[in-house]
């Protein structure tokens, strides 16, 4: 005949039995251990997930920098672009009303006044 188990009472699990990982000596974990097992995995699965958002938080940071960059990139070029569309515009009306670009550039007087002539007049 085979013999019954007997009943052992067992001491109270504490925190510091949890901490220290007393609880993985105790026979109710010899029985529910699929049920640890199953909490185990969920953990591991948790973590590999929160490693993967992170790694694509990341990706979209770098995205968000590069779009930005390329944003003032287009600015700064639609810019010089409506620059040179009002030079040409310029162009076309200064030749319309007949005016010609000089080709020597007018030079530039400067007259100093000596301080004797300034008192004698």
């Amino acid at each position: 005949m085979a013999k019954k188990p007997t009943y052992r009472p067992q001491k109270k699990l504490t925190f510091i039995d949890i901490i220290k990982g007393n609880f993985l000596n105790r026979d109710e974990l010899k029985t529910h251990y699929k049920f640890f097992l199953l909490i185990f995995v969920l953990m591991m699965a948790m973590i590999f997930t929160n490693h993967l958002v992170n790694k694509k938080i990341k990706i979209v940071n770098a995205l968000k920098e590069q779009t930005e960059e390329y944003k003032s990139r287009n600015a700064y070029a639609q810019s010089k672009l409506i620059k040179v569309k009002m030079e040409s515009e310029l162009g076309k009306e200064v030749a319309a009303d007949s005016l010609m670009t000089l080709e020597s550039h007018p030079h530039k007087l400067l007259i100093k006044l000596d301080s004797t002539d300034a008192k004698a007049k």
